[in-house]
C-alpha cells in the first residue's frame, strides 16, 4: 500500500475514511475483480496485487435497512435503497478507530473473517467487505452509492478512488519510492562516466529546473515542477558533484525565498498551492553557505575558461596546473561559457530575491544591479543554444515541446514520485513550460522587478495609486505583484517608513494646529488608513480578484464616509469656548469627508474600467456601462475639486510662514491637479458621447438591445452595479435613472454637444503638462484616436440617419482598452 506508507492507518482513517476501504479493496483480490468489473477499470497491475490474507466466502446478501438508508440513484430512475456502509469515526482512549452501526455488526458476526489486522491494544478494525461485495453486486454501471445529503456538488466535488486524476495516492506506472528510483539508475552520480556527456547532461538537468522554476511561478505545485528532480530531494548525494551541488543549493534557498515573499505578500489565493511545501526539504544548515560554495565552482569554471582562451592565442595543446572540465579540448571552451552563464543567473537572481527582501527599500539599487547581471546572462544563456544542440543527436523540429536547450531528456526527474504528498487535493496535469518560454518568462519577470525597484512615487498616495495601476497594466505575474505589495505595505507603514496617517495629513494638507499625535488617533483616521492598506494591497493582486475585492471594499468607504458625516452634526457646536479651534475641527472633518468621498469614487471607477480588461460585458449593456462611468467620473472631479479648494483655503490662511506652502509650490500642485481633472474631463466626454450614441442607436434602429430570454435589461444593470448601488455611489442612482437617460437621447442632440469634437479641443493643453510623462502622453494620443475616429463615425450616422436600415454599426476596441471605437458600415 504505497498510498499508506509513513502515515498509521488509524489517525489516517480520522481524516480520510475511505482510504481503508481502500486498503480493504486492495486486499481482497475477489472483492476487487468484482468492483474493477462494476466500475469498467481494468488494471493488469491491479489484479495482480498481492493478497494479505486467505479471501473469504462470499457474504450473504443483507437485508436492506429502513431508516435513514443510503441510496443508489441513475439518472432516469428511482432512487432505490440498497444495504447501508456506515462509518461511525470515534475516538477511544485518544485512539481512533471504525464501527458499523448494530445491524450491519449482526449480520458480519455470522461469519467473522479469520484475521482482521489490529494497530495497538485500544483500537480495532472493523472488516468491511462483506458490506462492499453486497453493495458491488447490487449496483449496475453507472450507479452512485450516496446518502440523502449527496449533492449534486458534492458528487462534482468528490474524490473518485483509484480514479488518476483524483485520487494521488492511487497506483501508477513509476516508482514507488525514491530509493527505488536512484536504485534503478534514475539519478546516477556522476550523471556519466564519460565526462563530456557528463558536463552536457548536467546543463540539461539545469536547464530543465530552470523551466520547472518557470511553471511553478506559473502557479504551479512545487512539488509536480522543481522538485521532481531526484538531485534535490536528496541532495547529500551531490556533494561529489560540485557544479550540480552548487546549483541545487542556491536554487533551493531562491524557491524558500520566493515563497517567503509571496506567503507574506498574501497575494496567492488565486494560485493557492503555490506556498504549500508538502514538507519538502527547502531549507538545510548548509543554504547560508550556498552561495559561497557556488562562487568558488564559478571562480573554478572561470580560471578554467581564462586558460582556455590563453591556450587559443598561445596554441598549446594542453592546459598546465588546471584539471578540464571534460575530455575533449575542442569543446571545454564552449562548455565552460554554457555552464558559468547558467551558474551566474542562478547567483544573481538570488541576490535580486534577497535584496529585495530588505526592509523599508534599502536593497533596491543593488537589486537594480543583479537584474541587469541577470539580463546579461540569459542572452548568454541564448547563444549557448545552438553549441549545445549540435553536441546532442536529436534532430529537433521546434522548440515548442523543449525544456532544454540541447533539446536532449534530462536524466534524475520523475514526475510521479511527489503525487502521494499532494493528498487532500488531487494531482494536476502540468505541463512544463519549454526552456524557449522560460527564457521570456524569466525576462518579463526580471524587467518587472526593475520597474519596481526604480519606482520614486514617494509617500503620495495618488502617486502611488497611479504607479500600481500603470504597473498592472503589463500583467504582471505573481511573483513581481508579491514584491510589490510587501514594498509597499511593511510593518502597517508605506515603505515601512511613513505611517499612513501621516499619508492622509500630506493629502489634505492640514494646518500645523492639528497635533501629530491627536490626528494619528483618531478613531476615523486608524479606519482611513487600514482601507488605504487594504486598497493597495487589492490593486496589487490580479485583475479579477481584484475587482471582486473592489466591488466589496466600496461598502467599507461608504460606510466610515457616513460615520464622519454623522460624527461632524454630533459634534458641531458642542466646542463653545474657542470658536478659532472649533472652526479647524470642523474644516479638517469636513476635508476629510471629502478625501473619503474621492477615494470612493476612485475605487468605484477602476470597477467600472476592470470590467472591460476582464470582458465582463456585451455591447448591448456597453450604454449602461457608458452611462455609469459618466456618472463616476463627473462625481470624482467634483470631489478632487472640493479638495482642491479646501487646500487652497488652508494654505491662503496660513500665509508665508513656511516655505513648503509657498505661492511657487501651491501653483506648482494646483496645476497638477488641474491636469489631473482635466484627463478626467475627458474620460466624461468619451462615456457620455458613447452612451448616448449607443443610446441614440438603441432608440431608432433597435440596436444594441439586451435580449430578454433570460433575465431583462434591469436585472443586468443590477447584476453589473450591485455593489456600487448598496455603497450609494452615487446616490440617488437606479436603473430608472438611465431609462430615463437612455430614452430621451436624440441625434440632433448628440450632434450639437458633439462630445468628441470636445476632447480633442482639451487633449493639446494637457501635452504640455504631462510633456516628462511618457505614460500619460501615450494615453492621450490613445484618447485623441478614440475621439477622432467617434466623431467621424457620428457625422457619417446623422448623415445617414441611424434609423437606416443599410446602416450597420459596431464597437471595437482598437486605439484604447476601455473606450470603444464606433465602426460604420453600409450593406
Amino acid at each position: 500500500m504505497g498510498w499508506m506508507e509513513g502515515h498509521d492507518a488509524l489517525n489516517y482513517l480520522s481524516f480520510y475514511y475511505y482510504s481503508m476501504v481502500f486498503d480493504l479493496i486492495k486486499a481482497e483480490k475477489s472483492l476487487e475483480k468484482t468492483v474493477l468489473s462494476h466500475t469498467g477499470r481494468n488494471d493488469p497491475n491491479r489484479a495482480s496485487a498481492a493478497r494479505l490474507r486467505p479471501p473469504l466466502p462470499p457474504p450473504p446478501r443483507l437485508p436492506s435497512p429502513t431508516p435513514n438508508p443510503l441510496r443508489r440513484h441513475r439518472r432516469g430512475q428511482a432512487a432505490r435503497p440498497i444495504p447501508r456502509l456506515l462509518f461511525q469515526i470515534s475516538r477511544h482512549c485518544g485512539c481512533p478507530f471504525a464501527r458499523f452501526s448494530s445491524m450491519e455488526s449482526s449480520s458480519s458476526s455470522s461469519s467473522p473473517p479469520p484475521a482482521i489486522p489490529t494497530c495497538s491494544d485500544q483500537g480495532v478494525w472493523a472488516d468491511a467487505s462483506p458490506l462492499l461485495a453486497a453493495a458491488c453486486r447490487d449496483l449496475e454501471d453507472g450507479e452512485l452509492v450516496h446518502g440523502e445529503n449527496f449533492s449534486l456538488f458534492a458528487a462534482m466535488s468528490a474524490l473518485e478512488i483509484m480514479d488518476p486524476k483524483m485520487d494521488s495516492g492511487s497506483e501508477r506506472s513509476g516508482y514507488n519510492s525514491i530509493e527505488e528510483a536512484i536504485e534503478d539508475g534514475v539519478a546516477p552520480i556522476p550523471l556519466s562516466l564519460d565526462r563530456t556527456l557528463d558536463v552536457q547532461r548536467s546543463i540539461d538537468v539545469m536547464d530543465h529546473l530552470f523551466s520547472c522554476e518557470a511553471t511553478w511561478h506559473k502557479g504551479h505545485t512545487l512539488a509536480q515542477t522543481v522538485f521532481t528532480c531526484i538531485y534535490l530531494m536528496r541532495m547529500e548525494r551531490t556533494s561529489s558533484h560540485a557544479v550540480l551541488n552548487s546549483f541545487c543549493r542556491v536554487l533551493r534557498a531562491t524557491c524558500n525565498a520566493v515563497i517567503c515573499v509571496v506567503s507574506t505578500a498574501r497575494t496567492h489565493e488565486e494560485e493557492d498551492l503555490f506556498t504549500m511545501s508538502f514538507g519538502l526539504p527547502l531549507k538545510d544548515e548548509w543554504d547560508e553557505k550556498c552561495l559561497s560554495i557556488l562562487n568558488s565552482v564559478e571562480e573554478t569554471i572561470s580560471r578554467q575558461l581564462r586558460a582556455c582562451k590563453a591556450q587559443a592565442l598561445s596554441k598549446k595543446k594542453t592546459l598546465e596546473g588546471l584539471e578540464s572540465l571534460q575530455d575533449n579540448p575542442d569543446l571545454e571552451e564552449d562548455y565552460c561559457r554554457a555552464l558559468l552563464c547558467r551558474l551566474r543567473f542562478r547567483k544573481h537572481f538570488h541576490h535580486v530575491v534577497t535584496c529585495m527582501r530588505k526592509p523599508h527599500g534599502r536593497g533596491l539599487e543593488l537589486a537594480r544591479k543583479h537584474i541587469a547581471s541577470c539580463l546579461t546572462e540569459l542572452s548568454l544563456m541564448l547563444k549557448s543554444q545552438a553549441f549545445l544542440k549540435s553536441q546532442s543527436n536529436i534532430t529537433l523540429q521546434g522548440d515548442e515541446n523543449c525544456t532544454t536547450a540541447s533539446g536532449s531528456q534530462p536524466v534524475g526527474f520523475d514526475v510521479s514520485l511527489n503525487s502521494r504528498l499532494l493528498s487532500p487535493t488531487p494531482p494536476r496535469a502540468v505541463k512544463v513550460l519549454s526552456w524557449s518560454d522560460a527564457i521570456r518568462y524569466f525576462e518579463k519577470l526580471l524587467h518587472d522587478l526593475d520597474v519596481i525597484c526604480a519606482s520614486s512615487v514617494g509617500p503620495v498616495l495618488e502617486n502611488v495609486l497611479h504607479f500600481i495601476v500603470q504597473f498592472q497594466k503589463s500583467v504582471p505575474d505573481l511573483v513581481p505583484r508579491a514584491f510589490l505589495q510587501t514594498l509597499l505595505v511593511q510593518d502597517g507603514k508605506l515603505y515601512g517608513q511613513y505611517l499612513f496617517s501621516d499619508v492622509i495629513s500630506r493629502a489634505l494638507s492640514l494646518p500645523a494646529i492639528i497635533g501629530d499625535k491627536e490626528f494619528q488617533m483618531n478613531e476615523f483616521v486608524v479606519q482611513l488608513g487600514q482601507l488605504v492598506v487594504n486598497l493597495l494591497k487589492i490593486i496589487c493582486t490580479n485583475t479579477a480578484w481584484q475587482r471582486r475585492k473592489l466591488g466589496k471594499s466600496l461598502q467599507d468607504w461608504s460606510t466610515i464616509s457616513i460615520q464622519l458625516e454623522l460624527a461632524l452634526k454630533r459634534e458641531f457646536g458642542e466646542t463653545r469656548n474657542d470658536i478659532h479651534h472649533e472652526n479647524i475641527c470642523i474644516r479638517v472633518s469636513k476635508q476629510l469627508i471629502i478625501w473619503t468621498q474621492e477615494h470612493a469614487y476612485w475605487v468605484a471607477s477602476r470597477f467600472l474600467i476592470l470590467g472591460f480588461e476582464l470582458d465582463l460585458y456585451s455591447p448591448g449593456e456597453y450604454c449602461m456601462v457608458y452611462w455609469y462611468m459618466y456618472v463616476v467620473f463627473t462625481k470624482l472631479i467634483e470631489k478632487i475639486q472640493l479638495r482642491v479648494l479646501a487646500i487652497s483655503e488652508n494654505s491662503r490662511r496660513k500665509g508665508k510662514k513656511k516655505k513648503d506652502h509657498s505661492k511657487d509650490s501651491t501653483r506648482d500642485r494646483d496645476t497638477s491637479f488641474s491636469s489631473s481633472c482635466l484627463l478626467l474631463q475627458c474620460y466624461v466626454l468619451l462615456s457620455e458621447g458613447l452612451s448616448m450614441m449607443l443610446a441614440v442607436l438603441r432608440n431608432e434602429s433597435r440596436s444594441f438591445q439586451l435580449p430578454s430570454i433570460f433575465n431583462t435589461e434591469r436585472e443586468r444593470f443590477i447584476q453589473h452595479f450591485d455593489l456600487l448601488l448598496k455603497a450609494q455611489i452615487p446616490e440617488h442612482i437606479s436603473y430608472y435613472s438611465f431609462k430615463e437617460s437612455a430614452s430621451r437621447a436624440c441625434i440632433t442632440d448628440l450632434v450639437k454637444y458633439n462630445f468628441f469634437k470636445e476632447t480633442q479641443k482639451i487633449i493639446p493643453s494637457l501635452r504640455g503638462s504631462f510633456a516628462n510623462e511618457p505614460e500619460k502622453l501615450a494615453e492621450l494620443r490613445r484618447i485623441e484616436q478614440v475621439a477622432e475616429h467617434n466623431r467621424i463615425a457620428l457625422n457619417i450616422i446623422n448623415q445617414v440617419g441611424a434609423g437606416d436600415p443599410s446602416l450597420k454599426v459596431s464597437f471595437e476596441f482598437t486605439h484604447h482598452p476601455h473606450f470603444a471605437v464606433a465602426i460604420v458600415k453600409r450593406s
